[in-house]
């Protein structure tokens, strides 16, 4: 029986059985197999994916839809692989054309490699900003930021939540709800008994990623990853809003390298929601 070609394969949703296919697909490419992220991204969100009739997969991507349930206001799109042997072959155009025409009117975004950027751009994605990955091992020194931390408890979530939504422009309830879970800390910064920040750290291969990092102001987002590589052995990573340079800086005088930028890109809408000011860092790029 001959092989069907790339272009009759169907496109189908993907599932939590589906974690071992991805991260296979994710080693791959030469990424990070990230079998924990896979798990929150295809549990929180929605993947789509085209089985390879000799096994595995040959593309996948999620699809996190943010805001009321029936009618969502933003959806962040991620992790968007095609296996070695079936790139350049058009199979992510394809894959992309079939979650925005999904989408509908819901407007999208996406932090793009300088790889995948030209793609994004073809079908109608505008870069609006930038982030710029560090990583490394944090070094305190230097003054104390004045701003006290501490573990959040299950009395805090309401508050996060709030705290969140107002940051992020949008209800993300179904993805935060599942931090205490998914992340080995979860802190929040207080400021008289009221909570003006929270920030996680969740394990990813050797590192913890640092996100959501939500504060208040500089000095609180300070206090926040300080507190976190307080609490941890392993070397951070984190992706930081390029306009947030003071934290980067000091980031960076704290062990913390450059590694890369990804492009923030939007469709459908000319910026994100929310309040950039006080949204630092993302909880994963696949998922804003």
């Amino acid at each position: 029986m001959p092989t069907p070609s790339l272009a009759a394969l169907p496109i189908r949703r993907l599932t939590l059985r589906d974690v071992t296919a991805c991260a296979d697909l994710s080693e791959n490419r030469g990424w990070p197999r990230e079998e924990h992220k896979w798990g929150l991204l295809l549990a929180a969100g929605t993947g789509y994916g085209i089985d390879d009739p000799q096994g595995g997969l040959v593309t996948a991507c999620v699809v996190t839809e943010y805001g009321p349930q029936d009618r969502p206001d933003l959806a962040a799109i991620g992790m968007v692989l095609v296996a070695e042997r079936h790139a350049r072959k058009g199979v992510g155009r394809r894959l992309m054309q079939h979650v925005v025409a999904e989408m509908s009117t819901t407007p999208l975004t996406l932090h793009a490699t300088p790889y995948g950027r030209p793609l994004y751009e073809e079908l109608g994605f505008k870069a609006i900003g930038r982030a710029e990955m560090v990583s490394g091992h944090f070094r305190p020194g230097g003054p104390q930021p004045g701003v006290a931390t501490r573990p959040a408890t299950a009395e805090d979530l309401v508050t996060i939540l709030r705290l969140d939504e107002e940051v992020f422009g949008s209800d993300r309830t179904h993805v935060i709800t599942r931090l205490p879970a998914f992340a080995d800390q979860l802190r929040v910064a207080e400021e008289n008994g009221r909570i003006i920040g929270y920030a996680a750290a969740w394990p990813n291969m050797e590192t913890h990623v640092v996100g959501p990092l939500i504060a208040r102001d500089t000095e609180t987002a300070k206090a926040l990853l300080a507190s976190l590589a307080a609490h941890t052995d392993r070397p951070l990573r984190t992706d930081i809003d390029v306009r947030h340079d003071e934290l980067l800086a000091w980031a960076k005088e704290r062990g913390l390298a450059p590694v890369g930028f990804n492009a923030v890109m939007t469709y459908g809408v000319p910026e994100l929601p929310g309040d950039w000011t006080r949204r630092f860092a993302p909880l994963t790029v696949a998922a804003g």
